[in-house]
């Protein structure tokens, strides 16, 4: 089975001034695709939502010196909300599954993770 990250792009000021109906119909959404992901035969092997990005540090190499900061990487609207990993042989079919999710969310993106299972030590 190959494994892939889904990971979900959004508008963190959008998900800040939902209602909480809204944000129950958010969940809902998300749950719907747990268990069809589940029904067709793909596995959840690991997932989180994630906190805001203002929470987050970024860490920099240059020159032989790190620097610590505050705050995403990227300066742009959307920030990496939450994500999922999937473990599945058919990627087509993740795929149709995922269409749920954006009932629910702008955007989605699907990437193969790297399987380093086999090189050589």
């Amino acid at each position: 089975m190959t494994e892939y990250a889904l990971l979900i792009p959004g508008d963190e000021s959008v998900w800040e001034s939902m209602t909480p109906e809204q944000r129950a119909a958010h969940f809902a959404c998300h749950d719907e695709f747990s268990r069809a992901l589940e029904t067709r035969g793909h596995k959840v092997t690991g997932g989180a939502e994630l906190t805001h990005s203002r929470t987050a540090r970024t860490l920099r190499r240059s020159g032989g010196r790190t620097t610590v900061t505050d705050g995403p990487y990227a300066e742009t609207a959307e920030q990496l909300g939450g994500f999922y990993v999937v473990s599945t042989d058919d990627l087509a079919d993740l795929i149709e599954v995922s269409k749920i999710l954006l009932r629910a969310e702008a955007a989605l993106e699907i990437r193969e993770c790297v399987d380093h299972s086999g090189d050589a030590s």
